[in-house]
């Protein structure tokens, strides 16, 4: 009499990757940065079942200009974390997002006249 009947719906199968906040917190200040600067307008969050994508825009009606992906099955290999060019080109994979993200980081540098 006391069998418990599962929520349907529940369990491994739905489970998506998702950024951590502290994750979210370091692309979110270059993210203020990059607006700031005028470089960037828009973004949008995917969090799939393999991979959670920050996508980065100019304007809204556009395809993104970089992807920050967050792939676990790739830890031990190549580096969780990767930012993606406009064309599809992989522009720097590492196990640091922080890392990683310092090739977006050097469009900010620019000569002062």
């Amino acid at each position: 009499m006391n069998s418990l009947t599962p929520f349907p719906g529940h369990g491994g199968a739905n489970e998506v990757v998702a950024f951590q906040r502290a994750e979210l917190n370091i692309i979110l200040s270059l993210y203020g940065r990059m607006v700031a600067a005028g470089e960037w307008r828009d973004y949008g969050i995917s969090s799939l079942r393999e991979v959670a994508i920050f996508s980065v825009f100019r304007r809204t009606a556009e395809h993104p200009l970089y992807c920050i992906e967050k792939r676990p099955k790739l830890r031990s290999k190549q580096g969780e974390y990767a930012v993606i060019g406009m064309e599809g080109q992989i522009l720097k994979r590492g196990h640091d997002l922080k890392t990683v993200l310092r090739v977006l980081e050097r469009k900010l540098i620019r000569a002062v006249e």
